[in-house]
Formats: structure tokens, C-alpha cells, sequence
């Protein structure tokens, strides 16, 4: 088989040596030697910006795959935190803090016109969180509608939200 290979390969040698020495006496000898080394300069020119611009197309391609494979793990959901009149006591203030802000710099609620306390917070899907709500600044009180309540080493037990 190696003897075929080296066999179809020179025929074809051949031939390309023979259309150029064909071409060589019809054109003037310099005209030749200047003509080849300008197209071969060419042809690499031409080259090397093509297969450059193919690899900035598929760089930012790659990126944004990567950044639409992330975004999903990120997604947040509403939650609304809303403490009843009843629990609320004449308050003035109401804050509610947990897991999602290191039980620091609550999040107040807002009266509404019926007296309760309400707000909204996004929080990352698919985790559960622990909270309690800080009434006036000094009382903690539970969300009495909360999914469950998980307890605290003081004593007391905290409320859970899945978002």
C-alpha cells in the first residue's frame, strides 16, 4: 500500500510542475518571479485574518453560554413577610431579619391600612431561610403563618420560609 500512496503522489507533483513550467515560457521571468512570492504573501495575508476573526466569533459565544448556564442557578423568588395586627401590639416599627441579611440592618415593613405589616424581599430560590420579625426594636415576635419553625440555641424557636 506505501508504494501506492508514493505513486499517486507523484503524478500529481508532476503535473503541478509541469502547468507552471508551462505558464513560465508564455510570461516574461521576471514577471513570474514577482507574481509568486506576491501571491503566496497573499494568500498567507488572507489567511490569517479569517481564521483570527473565527476565534473572536467563538470566544463571546462561549461566554455567553457560560453566563446563560449560571443565571439559572441565581434566580430569586418574592417573598412577602406581613405580620397581622393582632401580633403587631400598636407598633411603630416593625423589621424583619434572617438568614438573608446575617440578622443585620432588618428590612421594614410597611403599615398597612388595616393595621397589619407587610413587605417583600427577593430571596434565592430553592434554599430555606430562618427569620423572626423585631417589633419597636426590642421584641421579637415568630410570623404566625410561617412553614415551619426551626430552634435557636437561646431558647427560642425561629420561623422558616422556602423560596
Amino acid at each position: 500500500m506505501a508504494s501506492k500512496k508514493e505513486s499517486a503522489k507523484t503524478p500529481v507533483a508532476t503535473k503541478a510542475a509541469k502547468t507552471v513550467k508551462t505558464e513560465t515560457p508564455v510570461a516574461a521571468k521576471k514577471t513570474v518571479k514577482a507574481a509568486a512570492p506576491v501571491a503566496a504573501e497573499k494568500a498567507v495575508k488572507v489567511a490569517e485574518p479569517v481564521a483570527k476573526k473565527a476565534v473572536k466569533v467563538a470566544e463571546p459565544v462561549a461566554k455567553k453560554a457560560a453566563a446563560k448556564a449560571a443565571a439559572p442557578v441565581a434566580k430569586t423568588s418574592k417573598v412577602t413577610f406581613v405580620l397581622p395586627k393582632e401580633a403587631v401590639e400598636n407598633a411603630e416599627t416593625v423589621a424583619v431579619l434572617g438568614d438573608f441579611n446575617n440578622w443585620q440592618n432588618g428590612v421594614v415593613l410597611t403599615k398597612q391600612k388595616d393595621g397589619s405589616f407587610k413587605t417583600a424581599v427577593e430571596l434565592e430560590k430553592g434554599r430555606s431561610y430562618e427569620y423572626r420579625f423585631l417589633i419597636n426594636g426590642e421584641k421579637w415576635e415568630n410570623d404566625w403563618a410561617a412553614e415551619a419553625y426551626h430552634p435557636t440555641p437561646f431558647g427560642t424557636y425561629n420561623s422558616v420560609v422556602t423560596a
